[in-house]
């Protein structure tokens, strides 16, 4: 008889009750096997006949007889199991971490099986009585275990074969009798086997937990690199616009250095700060992983259920869906601290064209795409201007705007330095900036980096940034220049985005 067939054999002839070989085997009217005492037990210890498989109620209890033919079968296969016990290679003596025979006397072999009954474990030769003897045959047998006695019931002194859901607790058939009347009852291996699943679930969860918080560090690494090389570039031009000034510009070159290298660092220490609590999250979900791990491989149903109560609760963690690291802002530093220099009219408007030079070289034609334009907006045939008229009747498409009433223009970038102008001279309420090709065209949105708007616009004649919350913008000069720098770090097609409405009265642009 091969394993497999045994492995087989000994499933089909398992009672669903104390999970051994049946013992006088009886079989119900609905079909099914029971040991004659497990099944008497049971329905003595509950208050309606039923079957405990298919939970089909008998209005009174059946008188059993033992299902000779199946009784044989289960005979024949308990000396099958016994003949190839007998036939099977040298034992081996118990290694590290396994369970030894308790009745060797000399080297200990390695437990072939633990008897609940006896509360003893025994190797290959030393079960041969519980195979063969009728009173031994009776005795619960299970996969070797150490420490039987903690398997036993306290109070009464009989195995725990049952998990009580009501107290979430294992106990015996006595205690499910009096200590437990009336409570949820299920075998210990269904329970474990839930207990089991659950933590495969935990497990997967904090593994997605750790992948997240490995990209969150990735990404702020790569935010760290965006700015140091912004900050490299601003101490170059920094560098390069004082050097014509000379001495009248030296004390202006320093405070902006050392400007720039405060913020450089300040924004360092949060990526540091922000990678050193991502680690040490990843480090204390790693050991919870391990523990959940190990102990949903427990293939001891008591020892899994027991040690589950005790396991410790997942470690705080934080949110960190939301967690950035901004790069600073450099823009305007040059000019702050030109500003600051006693120096002559003719020199500062120099530096300003200069300025204004360098920015003008990334200019790039921008035309409105009519296919993203919301139904309230009309566009010029050179898809140069746009203004806001009674709703047309339009084809819907994937790029058209429905609720926000916005338009994309037709130029996209992804990566590099771009500057467009935008003339809103006269305009109550506009928003103007750039977005990501994927936003929410159909629904209603708000913009703001999260969302994947960068824009700035007028409100109730305040100057705003868009983000969550907005920011107030002081104006210090009546024509103002737009620069957008798309870092590489977005990995995503954008567009250049811009929404103008005539008046802020009107009911329909919101």
């Amino acid at each position: 008889m091969s394993s497999a067939s045994c492995r087989l054999s000994e499933d089909q002839f398992l009672c669903s009750i104390c999970l051994d070989l049946f013992t006088d085997p009886v079989t119900t009217s609905c079909g099914h096997n029971f040991c004659k005492t497990c099944i008497s037990q049971h329905w003595d210890v509950n208050k309606n006949c039923q079957c405990p498989n298919c939970k089909k109620d008998f209005s009174a209890k059946p008188e059993l007889e033992v299902n000779t033919l199946l009784s044989e079968m289960v005979d024949q296969f308990r000396l099958g199991a016994q003949q190839e016990a007998s036939s099977s290679s040298e034992q081996q003596a118990a290694k590290p971490g396994e369970v030894p025979c308790d009745v060797c006397t000399g080297p200990k072999l390695k437990a072939l099986k633990s008897c609940l009954v006896c509360l003893t474990s025994y190797c290959q030769t030393h079960l041969e009585p519980h195979l063969t003897a009728p009173r031994l045959k009776k005795h619960q047998l299970m996969e070797p275990v150490e420490n039987l006695e903690d398997r036993m019931c306290l109070q009464h002194d009989k195995p725990l074969e049952l998990f009580c859901r009501t107290d979430q607790t294992c106990v015996c058939l006595v205690c499910s009798v009096f200590d437990h009347k009336n409570h949820e009852f299920v075998p210990l291996r269904e329970e474990s086997e839930g207990k089991k699943a659950e933590l495969r679930k935990t497990e997967a969860e904090v593994q997605e937990m750790i992948q997240e918080r490995r990209l969150k560090i990735q990404e702020i690494r790569e935010s760290v690199k965006i700015s140091r090389d912004a900050a490299d570039r601003e101490k170059a031009e920094g560098v390069q616009v004082f050097t014509a000034l000379m001495e009248s510009a030296e004390r202006g070159l320093k405070e902006l250095l050392k400007e720039i290298q405060d913020k450089q660092e300040a924004t360092e220490k949060q990526a540091e700060d922000f990678i050193r609590d991502l680690e040490q999250e990843i480090s204390e979900l790693k050991k919870r992983s391990s523990e959940v791990k190990q102990l949903s491989q427990d293939e001891d149903p008591l020892h899994l259920l027991q040690s589950c109560s005790s396991l410790k609760a997942a470690p705080p963690t934080k949110t960190w869906t939301e967690v950035r690291v901004h790069p600073p802002h450099y823009e305007g530093t040059v000019v702050r601290a030109v500003a600051q220099l006693q120096e002559i009219l003719f020199r500062m408007n120099k530096l300003f064209q200069a300025e204004l030079q360098r920015v003008q070289k990334f200019a790039a034609e921008v035309t409105l795409d009519p296919e993203a334009a919301h139904q309230h907006l009309i566009l010029s045939p050179d898809g140069k201007q746009v203004r806001h008229g009674d709703m047309k009747t339009l084809p819907d498409n994937p790029k058209r705007f429905s609720v926000s009433v916005n338009v994309l223009g037709r130029q996209s970038f992804s990566s590099g330095r771009f500057y467009f102008e935008v003339c809103v001279e006269g305009k109550t309420h506009w928003t103007v900036g750039v977005a990501r090709e994927s936003i929410d065209r159909k629904g209603k949105t708000h913009p703001s980096p999260q969302k994947g708007y960068w824009t700035v616009g007028l409100r109730n004649s305040t100057y705003k940034a868009f983000s969550d919350p907005a920011v107030q913008l002081p104006l210090l000069y009546s024509l103002v220049k737009l620069r957008s720098e798309a870092p590489p770090l977005l990995q995503s097609r954008s567009e250049f985005w811009r929404r103008k409405r005539c008046t802020s009265h009107d009911p329909s642009c919101q």
